[in-house]
């Protein structure tokens, strides 16, 4: 089943046609609304009309997650302010964060995308969905209800928390879908199994499952479980949020990415050069129908490769392969993007700590978990455990104020954490690995 048979199955010539005029488009709007572009196409001796050709993308400069903090709040929007029927935002290693602004026509396009998506994974209008992805200003919830509402299925908005709560709901209201992060979903799972609610005897079929990295391993233990086809998706809310690119439930083999409005590249992670077909690089993505914010070769970070070969299920758009990592260090904790710049810019905040910390990630009861050890400053007295109580509890609330996580803090003694001659190892991630 097809959600928008033409543009789902647009032979590639016509989608290479497509994918021309709007680019040049894009660039032309952004050559003319946007002072950071136009200085970028300057600096580089282009302009708009240089764009010839679908090859002649990489002449373009490239646009990265610092240009955006660097333009915070409103400096790369590329049409009037009073114009955004919508912001999206999330936080940056410097405090400011990436805000994402989306004009009428944007909110309808991404409503599309995600519509597109939820049919490929097997949903229909048919279905009850709950979407256990928090709401506001990160794009997971808001994203997902409004592709929901485009297919015309029934939403249930529980958004994050209650978890028991939401388990009752799923239960009372008979839920088919899930929508969430892959560790929530088996949490979710978990609260169940204590209220004698077994997922495998409900009418749930389908989990809709992204925003954070899982394996084949993680997916396999969720189908047993609940009884349900766990889907793939993939978004970032940069380019426009959920929905740029889901598994199909035909196949399952690489998640479809929608070409039509989202052009992809990928590139080597440390010389910039284009990579051909099937070759692991960094995922470069330029938007193709953004409005409000247009972005040219943004940078994603994630490392995967593109399948261009037909998929069974009749979709022409590619296919990405499954996430293998990122090519920097951020961390994806429960959904919510974590630097490790953004608890150190806390540490150093903070007195009474010196600069030296670890940032460890576990995995518990399927949910991950973030433990940050840092060191004590020389002239701390170790033995005044109600200050050292108190400064833990001080850097604990920071971090959940200013990341929307809770982590453990845990002093150590000065010098204790092992130095390295090299690049200090700052992560030790030790979730379950492919």
């Amino acid at each position: 089943m097809l959600f928008n048979t033409k543009m789902e199955t647009l032979p590639r010539e016509e989608m290479e046609a497509l994918q021309l005029r709007r680019l040049r488009d894009v660039c032309t709007r952004v050559y003319a609304n946007v002072p950071f572009y136009r200085k970028r196409f300057d600096e580089v001796g282009i302009t708009p009309a240089d764009i010839r050709s679908l090859a002649d993308i990489k002449l373009l400069p490239f646009t990265e997650k610092q240009d955006l903090r660097n333009n915070y709040p409103f400096g790369l929007l590329a049409v009037p302010r009073d114009q955004m029927a919508r912001l999206h935002a999330s936080s940056g290693t410097t405090g400011k964060a990436v805000v994402m602004g989306y004009t009428r026509r944007d909110l309808d396009n991404w409503a599309e995308l995600v519509a597109r998506s939820l049919v490929a994974a097997g949903v229909s209008s048919s279905d009850m969905v709950h979407i256990a992805y928090g709401y506001g200003l990160f794009t997971g919830g808001l994203g997902l209800h409004d592709g929901v509402e485009r297919l015309g299925a029934t939403v249930v908005p529980a958004s994050g928390g209650a978890t028991k709560r939401q388990a009752a709901l799923m239960r009372d209201f008979a839920a088919t879908v899930l929508c969430c992060t892959p560790s929530y979903a088996l949490h979710l799972w978990e609260a169940g199994q204590e209220m004698g609610i077994d997922f495998r005897d409900l009418p749930l079929r389908v989990g809709v499952f992204g925003a954070e990295p899982w394996t084949e391993a993680m997916r396999h233990d969720m189908e047993v479980k609940m009884g349900i086809a766990a889907m793939n998706i993939y978004g970032l809310s940069e380019i426009m949020g959920p929905g740029v690119a889901i598994e199909c439930a035909d196949a399952k083999c690489g998640m479809h990415l929608w070409e039509d409005m989202v052009y992809p590249e990928i590139i080597d992670p440390v010389t910039g050069e284009q990579q051909p077909a099937g070759e692991l690089g960094e995922l470069v993505l330029t938007t193709l129908t953004k409005e409000g914010v247009p972005l040219l070769r943004y940078r994603t970070r994630d490392l995967t490769s593109l399948d261009y070969t037909p998929c069974q299920c009749g979709r022409t758009h590619v296919r990405i392969a499954r996430l293998q990592g990122r090519s920097d260090d951020m961390l994806i904790i429960r959904g919510v993007n974590v630097f490790p710049q953004q608890i150190e810019g806390l540490i150093v905040e903070t007195p009474g700590l010196s600069p030296n910390y670890q940032i460890i990630v576990e995995r518990e009861r399927n949910l991950d978990t973030l433990e940050v050890r840092v060191e004590m400053a020389e002239n701390l007295f170790a033995d005044e455990i109600r200050k050292l109580q108190s400064l833990e509890r001080k850097l604990q609330k920071s971090i959940k104020e200013f990341l929307g996580v809770t982590a453990k803090v845990r002093l150590m003694e000065p010098r204790s954490i092992q130095r390295s001659e090299g690049k200090a190892q700052r992560i030790v991630d030790n979730r379950p690995k492919e």
